[in-house]
Parts: structure tokens; sequence; C-alpha cells
């Protein structure tokens, strides 16, 4: 699901509204504070009004999960029923998509950081996505893909771990990969393919981890 603009916000929200977005609409994507702010307004302003005013900055910056959403409401003091009622109404629309969010949060962190499956299903459950919905996203992942990530990151490690003996590298490089989420076996299978193609020797290397 392609991420909402700043006028997709205005324009779904207003939708469930009933009215066009207006100059004096409180905290829509892209003002600046104002005194008729219902966030600054403290416990006189409605809490609605409130909710939706902190939903909305909080959508504008990037798309986040309905359990992050939840728990700014409530570090806000916003009543439980007011932000399930609203997180509610802002899915309907569509500006609030677990699946969604779960699928651009893998490909960033795939794409940024070369993390695993196992890795980016922790930071998933961190942030609150169901792991039902989590799983159908991941099991979306190209285990090649995974691979040649794999094989990226040794790359960019091998020259400051180039001074060590084999055995150390092995470990070194292997490490980091575990710490990325990847499986013990693809990531010795691949740090020993990486090292022999950079010219190591590698016959005198473990057949696995547990050898070294």
């Amino acid at each position: 699901m392609t991420r909402p603009t700043t006028g997709d916000v205005r324009l779904g929200v207003d939708a469930w509204l009933g009215g066009a977005p207006r100059p004096d609409d409180p905290a829509l994507p892209g003002d600046s504070a104002r005194p008729d702010d219902p966030v600054s307004q403290g416990p006189e302003a409605d809490p609605e009004s409130v909710a939706r005013a902190i939903l909305l900055d909080q959508l504008t910056g990037r798309a986040r999960s309905r359990s992050e959403l939840a728990d700014k409401l409530r570090a806000k003091g916003v009543p439980d029923d007011v932000a399930g009622r609203l997180l509610h109404r802002f899915e309907e629309v569509g500006l609030v998509d677990d699946e969604a969010f779960a699928r651009a949060w893998v490909e960033s962190r795939q794409a940024g950081k070369g993390l695993a499956r196992r890795a980016l299903a922790q930071e998933l459950r961190r942030k609150g996505v169901d792991d039902e919905v989590a799983r159908d996203v991941l099991d979306e992942v190209d285990p090649d893909d995974e691979v040649e990530a794999a094989r990226t990151l040794v790359r960019r490690k091998l020259r400051s771990v180039a001074r060590f003996d084999h055995q150390v590298q092995v470990r070194r490089l292997s490490g980091m990969l575990a710490r990325k989420g990847y499986p013990a076996g693809v990531a010795f299978r691949v740090v020993r393919e990486e090292l022999e193609a950079a010219g190591a020797e590698v016959d005198d290397l473990p057949d696995s981890l547990d050898e070294g």
C-alpha cells in the first residue's frame, strides 16, 4: 500500500469528518503550532480533537504502527476509548495500516541495514505489529535476496578484519551476520565462500562454527 502523502492525510480525515479542509483546522500536517491548536489548550481541549491532532502530527513524518500511535496517545493522556475509536477510523480510511507499515519497514531495514528475517521479526514485534501480520510480510522476502544481502555485508567488512587470521575472521564475520538475524548455517557458508573468493585458503577453516 502506498504511504499516504500530506494531501492524502487531509482528504482521508476530512472524508470521515464530513467536511473539506479549513484554514483554521487544527494541527493539520505541515501546519505550525497555532493558538487554537487543541494540543496546546491542555485539559480544556476536546479529547477527540487532541487525539486527532496528535495522530496527524505523528503520521506526517513517517508511517507508524497502530501500537506506536496508541502508545503516543496514551502518553499524552488521551482516554483509551477515544484513542481506540479514532485509530479505528484512521484504519478505515487507510491512514493506519499495520501490514503496509510492516512491509515498508522490512524493505527499508533490509535495504539499509541488511537485516535478515529473524531480526526483522523482532523489530516488528517491538513495534507492536501482530505476529501473523509480520509473518505474512516476512514470507515475501526472497531467500536469495537475503543471502545476497549477507554477502554484501561480509564484503564490506572484509578489509577491517584482514589483519586477523582466518579463524578469527570467520568468528567475527559470522558473529556480525548473526547479530543481523542470519541463521548460523547461512552465515558460516557465506563467510567461508567470500573468504575463499577473496583468496583465503579455506582448507584450514572449520566445517562449522562449532568447530571454530
